[in-house]
């Protein structure tokens, strides 16, 4: 997928996210390990979130153990940079089109 098209998504998951009664408090944070699309908090929960988009599969399938791993250190990473004293969680967001799935709590 093109840096255009992941922008693109991000942007409709955010809105979809707010929409959600979720703050975005940072998109697209980078560590060493790789990169978080989304942080939000709703609740008293903090939810990063993997975003995947496509219309012709299930993008879904694209957030593989491997993935997962990454994801799971950069989120050690902004945890110890920002110390919440709150519960987090991390969500995959799928977009096809202008419709999104928000499916929580992916790995725990």
């Amino acid at each position: 997928m093109s840096r255009v098209k992941g922008d693109a998504a991000e942007t409709i998951a955010c809105n979809f996210l707010i929409q959600e009664g979720c703050r975005i408090l940072a998109r697209n944070v980078y560590s060493r390990f790789g990169e978080i699309d989304i942080v939000a908090q709703k609740g008293g929960v903090i939810h990063f979130v993997e975003v995947k988009s496509g219309t012709t599969y299930e993008p879904i399938y694209n957030i593989t153990p491997a993935k997962l791993a990454k994801l799971q250190r950069s989120i050690d990473v902004y945890l110890k940079q920002h110390r919440p004293d709150c519960p987090y969680q991390l969500d995959a967001l799928i977009v096809k089109g202008h419709r999104c799935e928000w499916v929580q709590n992916i790995t725990m």
